[in-house]
């Protein structure tokens, strides 16, 4: 069938379709008698075609049937969306590292995600900053 498609070709080539064929055919013959066989190609490269066809085969049935990242658990939603109602000045970052502190790993994006969908302002603008600039001796900070 493939001679009849090719007739004229200097090469042979077959597609996917001749192979996985010719790999199920010959699949079952032990490897001293495809040595012993007139094949148009070498009996390793059936046996590579096959081993092929079932990764094939296996990537298909073995494939997620929802793609992409699983949802977050509702509990842990909950919980997020509880702090952040409870403590309104809390920052999303906050929020992070206090349910790591709790033993809940959840990224921080998704914390922030989270209060975005649930329509929860983010936390307010520090008036001041909270970190203190560091001072050199006999000198007072700018702006003080």
């Amino acid at each position: 069938m493939v001679l009849q498609r090719q007739l004229g070709n200097e090469k042979v080539r077959f597609d996917n379709g001749d192979r996985a064929l010719l790999a199920v055919l010959l699949h079952r013959p032990p490897r001293d008698v495809l040595g012993r066989m007139r094949l148009l190609v070498r009996p390793e490269t059936v046996l590579r075609w096959h081993l092929d066809l079932l990764a094939r085969r296996h990537a298909c049935v073995s494939r997620p049937k929802r793609p992409g990242r699983p949802r977050t658990v509702r509990s842990i939603r909950a919980l997020v969306l509880r702090m952040a109602r409870e403590n309104p000045h809390w920052g999303y970052r906050r929020l992070h590292g206090e349910l790591l502190t709790l033993g809940v790993e959840v990224a921080a994006s998704t914390v922030w995600a989270m209060r975005r969908e649930a329509g929860i302002d983010p936390a307010p603008e520090r008036a001041a900053s909270t970190c203190r600039l560091p001072t050199l001796p006999g000198r007072r900070p700018a702006g003080l």
